[in-house]
């Protein structure tokens, strides 16, 4: 059993922290930010300060696939979350039956958990406070990393330099610092060679606002295209939810949407938000969040580890964009091989570990960061067509089918779960398993590129809301 020092208790990190100490090991988990979960739900939403996380109080979806491992791997983490007002939830039980064809085996599989970032977070810290072999330390930064050179002259990481000085000694380091890790400095710092990294810096941007449905009524997970922007809708805990526009960083007439009054506007020209906005009350104003670029990293560069005796999880190695909400279920899935892992090639053989641990999740969750990427790349090229008013860019047979699926799901059983499983992370989308009669009214409805929802606003209108037009403008300066 080993000494293992995990950085950020964050979802990521303290899912590994818990999951590593039910095998025996020593876990001290280091955050940054000083504050702690107090209260119940509304009261870790409104208190509970985390300017390590940006993007702490913007909309989070638990997948599929995260509540399934954590139903597997740490059920009291669900039971805490449950206790906390947090609901487990498919997106068919907003679905009247002509739509969903009725109940089908396998439908169980489409289950998320509905919360809020903050009571998802203070879920997994109130069970690791009572876990055995786990210390949370808040209020201890890391600052640097600990090596020796081992006979091939790699560095091997045996300890964390935490601000003031300590040094927290560790046969084993995970960085789970998340998107703005600092692991690449801490690295050089030891005269490592910095990790290999695939990048792509799309440009998507999110415009969030919370709200309290005072008529309590199931709101739909989904999101939604329309002409050069996109609507997510992010049910969450306690008859709260989230709504996001996404929409391209240098859009610049969608800028406005920063404006309470502004985003206003532009929600109340899609028809099924205004009688739910009607019965809501906002919980925040308008925050602004970059999605920053798609990015997968290893800490093994042709065959060699660039250090031993340090691995990462979540965003620090496989990083999405958020309106797909992909990443707490990849850092979990990440958490579950690093145990696994460990299980196999203990600490004691730290080169082998680090090669072993890179390859086992460029198996497991590598395929999901080129899906999401591919899907990423195909619809902002739609959105930069439609903000040029040019026809859509030829896309993948992977993209075409999946937005004519999306297309056909209300009126489709079968295409409705297709859809669904992908959305949600059970499985991608096998265009070897799409009915043929179905794929072939895919493909006709393709014909003519794809297209958004009849009752949904146009561009013009869209530049029209935010600029506070009272008719449609060809363009907006």
């Amino acid at each position: 059993m080993a000494r293992i020092t995990v950085i950020g208790a964050g979802l990521n990190g303290l899912a590994t922290a818990l999951l590593l100490a039910r095998d025996g090991h020593s876990i001290t988990v280091l955050e940054r930010d000083a504050g702690q979960p107090e209260g119940d739900a509304d009261g870790q939403w409104q208190n509970w300060e985390r300017p390590g996380v940006s993007q702490f109080r913007l909309p989070h979806i638990m997948q599929a696939l995260w509540r399934r491992l954590m139903e597997q791997e740490l059920p009291e983490v669900i039971d805490e979350l449950e206790r906390l007002g947090g609901i487990r939830f498919s997106p068919l039980d907003t679905l009247p039956p002509a739509v969903t064809g009725g109940s089908r085996p396998g439908d169980e599989d489409l289950r998320l958990m509905l919360a809020r970032r903050p009571v998802v977070e203070g879920a997994l810290a109130t069970v690791a406070a009572r876990t055995p072999g786990v210390t949370v330390r808040r209020g201890a930064k890391a600052e640097a990393l600990v090596a020796a050179a081992d006979a091939s002259g790699v560095p091997h990481v045996n300890g964390v330099v935490i601000e003031g000085g300590e040094t927290v000694p560790a046969d084993l380091v995970v960085d789970a610092m998340g998107r703005n890790t600092t692991i690449d400095r801490m690295l050089a710092g030891i005269g490592a060679q910095r990790p290999q990294e695939q990048s792509e810096d799309l440009g998507f941007v999110y415009y969030c606002r919370h709200f309290r449905n005072e008529t309590p009524r199931p709101v739909p997970s989904a999101i939604i295209f329309y002409e050069g922007m996109s609507l997510l809708w992010v049910p969450a805990d306690e008859n709260t939810f989230g709504l996001a526009f996404v929409a391209a960083s240098n859009d610049r007439e969608l800028r406005g949407l920063r404006d309470v009054q502004a985003w206003d506007r532009v929600a109340a020209l899609i028809p099924d938000l205004v009688p739910l906005l009607a019965m809501s009350t906002p919980i925040t104003d308008v925050q602004v969040m970059s999605g920053g670029p798609d990015r997968h990293r290893s800490f093994v560069v042709d065959g060699e580890p660039v250090a031993t005796g340090v691995v990462a999880v979540g965003d620090s190695v496989v990083r999405t964009n958020p309106s797909l909400g992909r990443g707490s279920s990849i850092g979990m899935a990440q958490a579950c091989v690093l145990r696994d892992v460990l299980r196999e090639v203990g600490p004691d053989r730290p080169a082998e570990l680090a090669r072993r641990f890179a390859e086992v999740i460029d198996a497991v969750v590598g395929k999901m960061y080129r899906l999401t990427l591919e899907q990423d790349q195909n619809r902002m090229a739609e959105i930069q067509a439609d903000i040029a008013g040019t026809p859509h860019p030829q896309a993948s047979e992977a993209w075409t089918l999946q937005r004519g699926v999306r297309q056909m799901m209300m009126q489709e059983p079968d295409a409705l779960r297709i859809f669904m499983r992908s959305a949600l992370q059970v499985e991608a989308i096998d265009v070897a398993a799409i009915p043929p009669a179905l794929r072939a009214r895919i493909e006709a409805q393709e014909a003519d590129g794809p297209g958004y929802p009849p009752a949904g606003p146009t561009r013009a209108q869209l530049l029209a809301a935010v600029a506070g037009a009272d008719q449609p403008a060809e363009s907006v300066a």
